[in-house]
C-alpha cells in the first residue's frame, strides 16, 4: 500500500528584497534629522521660554519638524540595526557595543517628537506660554531620561559604528570617517555653537556615510546578507524523517 506524502511547503526567499529595503531606508533617517535641524525654529541650548515663543513666531518650522522627526522615529531604528547587521559580520563586538547605545537612543525619537508637537499644538491653541515652558521642561522625570539616552546613546554609538567601519572596510574610509565625526561635529553645533547650518552639515555627513552603507549591503550576495530560507516546513520534515526511519 501506497501512503501520500505532503509536498515540502513552498518558501519565498526575501533576502533581495530586505537587501533593497536596507538600502533604502539607511540614509532617510539621518537626512531628515539634517533638515530637521536646519529647519528647526529654536535652539537646543534655548530655555523653555525663548523656545515657545520662536515655535510661536515660526509655526510652520515647527509642523515640519514634527514631521520630520515622525519620519526619523520610523526610519533610524532599523537603519541603525541593518548598519550593525553589515560591520557585525566582521566586527562584531564593536558592532554590539554600538547597536546596544544605538537602538535605545533612536527608540526615544518618538518621546521627542512627541514634546516639540505639544508645543505646537498649545501655540495655536492658546495655552499660555509659561504653562507650556513649564510643561516642556518638566512634563515627567521619564523626559529627563529620555534625553540622556538619546544624547549619549546617539553621539557614542554613532562613533563606534564609524570605528568599525573604518577597521573593517566594508566602505571605503572616507566613508567610515565621516560617520565617526558626524555625531561629536553635530554635538560641536547644537551645544556649543548653536548653528544649525553646521548641524546640517553635520547630520548630512551622517545621511552621506549611511548612503555608502547602502552600497555596500547592495553589493553583498543573498548568502552573505542572511542565510537562505528553509526548504521545507517543519511538519514536511518530520514525515521525511519519520519515512526514512520506517
Amino acid at each position: 500500500m501506497t501512503t501520500a506524502v505532503a509536498a515540502p511547503a513552498r518558501t519565498v526567499d526575501l533576502r533581495s528584497a530586505s537587501r533593497v529595503f536596507a538600502a533604502v531606508i539607511l540614509p532617510i533617517g539621518p537626512a531628515a534629522i539634517a533638515i530637521l535641524r536646519f529647519v528647526m525654529p529654536y535652539s537646543t541650548t534655548d530655555d523653555g521660554t525663548t523656545l515657545v515663543h520662536e515655535v510661536a513666531r515660526h509655526q510652520s518650522a515647527q509642523s515640519a519638524v514634527v514631521w520630520l522627526g515622525f519620519i526619523a522615529s520610523l526610519t533610524m531604528v532599523p537603519a541603525v540595526i541593518f548598519a550593525g547587521r553589515l560591520v557585525g559580520r566582521h566586527s562584531p563586538r564593536l558592532a554590539a557595543a554600538a547597536m546596544v547605545l544605538m537602538v535605545p537612543a533612536y527608540l526615544t525619537l518618538g518621546w521627542l517628537a512627541a514634546a516639540d508637537a505639544a508645543v505646537w499644538f498649545g501655540v495655536r491653541h492658546g495655552i499660555p506660554d509659561a504653562t507650556l515652558a513649564s510643561m516642556y521642561n518638566e512634563i515627567h522625570p521619564a523626559a529627563g531620561v529620555a534625553t540622556g539616552i538619546f544624547v549619549v546613546g546617539h553621539v557614542f554609538g554613532t562613533v563606534l559604528l564609524g570605528i568599525a567601519l573604518i577597521r573593517t572596510r566594508i566602505v571605503p574610509l572616507w566613508a567610515g570617517v565621516i560617520i565617526a565625526v558626524s555625531q561629536p561635529l553635530h554635538f560641536t553645533a547644537a551645544v556649543i555653537l548653536s548653528s544649525h547650518s553646521l548641524d546640517l552639515v553635520a547630520w548630512g555627513l551622517n545621511a552621506v556615510g549611511f548612503a555608502a552603507v547602502s552600497v555596500a549591503v547592495l553589493s553583498l550576495s543573498d548568502d552573505e546578507w542572511a542565510v537562505p530560507p528553509a526548504s521545507e516546513s517543519p511538519l514536511s520534515s518530520s514525515r521525511s524523517t519519520a519515512r526514512r526511519s520506517s
